[in-house]
């Protein structure tokens, strides 16, 4: 498959009306042991061996979702919901958002357009099957959409999806575009899904991450605070939060011989991260990404989100 150009058409982006603004609240739904950061500690191989922790975290991120009536999105592994069921159905039943994170953690560049379709093509039939309900929304595994290829992105759309959330517009040593706009864009002209990148700060001159996940974890929480607001407030925009079932669980194991790095990213502050997270529910109104972001989008895209 040929591989367009990166030319990023920026859409109009909504006027936010309401006061206070809702921003987005999404999940990545997948377990300890297939993230990134851990991938010289647990072979994909072995993955069946290991303790499945992931339902009974998402379960406790559903109770604290229903505790402040909130409605969230859920990028959802494949592989996860073939093995807990039940939390798939629980998530579309009480009206949560369910969205496609691939079905084992692929990265997408670790994929041929063939492979890739077959891994977007079955998720989404996982998903909905055990959800009832249509999956648009999809994230790529470590945020691994690039300039190379963008291909998928044609992928997708004839797949069915509507939306992604697979940029990260910063550099980083496992992700990130930083060339990419920071709001809801098209990577080049007729393409038929619309991006929403993960949130960002124009700070100094550069643009720094903002978005969760380990920055909101290792970072103080005034910091997050201070991150909403400004977006909110200087630039009239929803905030893109995202966090992982595996981030509330301090007691997860340990292997040995994971590199220093590697160790900072994932256990830093596991035990804080609930209560940070709940402190967030308080303080800020949220929603799932599919509500959060229309107007930015076309009308075909604000018709699935209805």
């Amino acid at each position: 498959m040929i591989n367009p150009p990166f030319d990023p058409q920026p859409l109009p982006l909504p006027e936010m009306a309401k006061t206070p603004i809702r921003n987005a609240m999404s999940v990545d739904v997948e377990d300890y042991f297939q993230v990134q950061a851990l991938v010289s500690a647990y072979d994909r191989s072995n993955w069946e061996g290991e303790e499945l922790r992931v339902a009974r975290n998402t379960e406790r991120l559903l109770d604290l979702f229903a505790q402040y009536d909130v409605k969230a999105t859920f990028f959802t592994l494949g592989w996860i919901a073939e093995r807990a069921p039940g939390t798939i159905q629980r998530i579309a039943a009480e009206g949560h958002e369910l969205a496609a994170h691939g079905y084992e953690h692929t990265r997408v560049f670790e994929q041929d357009a063939a492979a890739f379709r077959a891994d977007v093509k079955r998720t989404k039939a996982i998903l909905e099957d055990l959800g009832g309900v249509p999956v648009k929304g999809y994230r790529a595994a470590t945020f691994s959409m690039r300039e190379d290829v963008l291909w998928a992105y044609e992928v997708l759309a004839e797949e069915g999806y509507k939306y992604s959330s697979s940029v990260y517009p910063i550099a980083h040593d496992l992700y990130g575009l930083d060339e990419a706009p920071r709001f809801a864009f098209r990577p080049y002209p007729g393409c038929g899904i619309v991006e929403y990148p993960m949130t960002t700060l124009r700070k100094l001159g550069r643009t720094w991450p903002g978005g969760g996940g380990g920055y909101f974890r290792i970072f103080p929480y005034a910091f997050s605070k201070y991150a909403i607001r400004q977006l909110n407030r200087n630039e009239a925009q929803p905030y893109m939060f995202y966090c992982h079932p595996w981030e509330i669980d301090a007691d997860q194991p340990r292997p040995v011989g994971v590199p220093f790095k590697s160790r900072l990213r994932h256990y830093t502050n596991l035990s804080r991260m609930e209560a940070k997270i709940e402190r967030l529910l308080r303080d800020f109104k949220w929603g799932r990404v599919d509500e959060c972001f229309v107007g930015a989008s076309t009308p075909a895209f604000g018709e699935a989100a209805q």
